[in-house]
């Protein structure tokens, strides 16, 4: 029988405390897909998006990551809409750094007064006085990375964000960040299917930092029929990205899968990846997988 959602446990995902601050569950919620095509602007459904963050706090998820070039704006507005006032153990975590001119577009901005100002319109769309976790977006090539980094130690000074993330980096920039300032989480693109970042995983889970892969469900050509991943799922009566949802969260005790959707239905699959237990052989296998498309 496939399985259904049932409401995440700590013991279903495993914890991870944020810094000093608040444990979250190990399956979190991304909101980058409530805004239109290309990231770009308003969803096709406001409400089925609502219905998605209500729906993820009542399943338990209570760490959600958004980014201020969602939309750009929409995602973090949409989550306040769903869920202002927020209950005591959701994080929100969001960032800041990029900018966009259309779909699909992106620029990075690391400029302190650009980031000051990104992350001042993300406290007023969230309806927040603090943010837990703000994360540079991605490094900007044009600004010195210690003056972008002491744009977000500001701003925590002042008590605007509580904790400082990094996405998009290297180890090397990420030891540029350490020395600098505590770093909390580290947020690349990581899944079954494209482990370009392997080192970056392995660099935060021997420093016990958050490692939170965005695209976190690409399978590519391991789902085929047949191939490793979809054996495992029959084994599990699950489907492909429940198992690939599982392998990171087996992967490493510091991982934070985010997967996002539009869609209530959707959520509740990925939720119920939780129930996935592959055991050694099972993760053996699909670390082992060939790696394509």
């Amino acid at each position: 029988m496939p399985l259904t959602a049932e409401p995440l446990t700590d013991e279903a995902t495993g914890t991870f405390r944020i810094g000093d601050g608040p444990t979250v569950r190990r399956l979190g919620f991304g909101a980058m897909r409530l805004t239109g095509p290309g990231i770009w602007g308003e969803p096709e459904d406001p409400d089925e998006c609502r219905r998605v963050l209500r729906r993820a706090v009542e399943l338990g998820v209570n760490l959600i990551d958004t980014a201020d070039s969602y939309g750009p704006e929409v995602s973090e507005r949409l989550i306040a809409e769903a869920l202002h006032p927020y209950p005591d153990e959701l994080v929100i975590a969001t960032k800041g750094g990029l900018t966009r001119t259309g779909p699909s577009q992106w620029s990075r901005n690391g400029r302190p007064e650009h980031l000051r100002e990104a992350c001042e319109g993300s406290l007023r769309r969230l309806k927040l006085d603090r943010i837990e976790l703000y994360q540079l977006h991605a490094p900007d090539p044009n600004v010195p990375y210690e003056e972008s980094l002491g744009a977000l130690i500001d701003l925590r000074d002042e008590g605007k964000i509580a904790h400082i993330g990094l996405s998009n980096v290297g180890v090397e920039q990420l030891e540029q960040a350490q020395a600098l300032t505590e770093v909390v989480t580290v947020q690349n693109r990581y899944n079954l299917a494209d482990r370009d970042t392997e080192d970056v995983l392995d660099a935060c889970t021997e420093r016990e930092l958050g490692f939170i892969p965005w695209f976190p469900i690409a399978t590519g050509k391991l789902a085929q029929p047949g191939g490793p991943l979809d054996d495992v799922a029959r084994a599990h009566d699950a489907t492909p990205g429940q198992v690939a949802l599982a392998w990171l969260l087996a992967r490493s005790p510091t991982m934070l899968p985010i997967p996002g959707t539009s869609q209530v239905a959707h959520l509740e699959e990925n939720v119920a990846a939780a129930q996935v237990r592959l055991d050694d052989d099972e993760i053996q296998t699909l670390a082992n997988a060939v790696v394509a498309g």
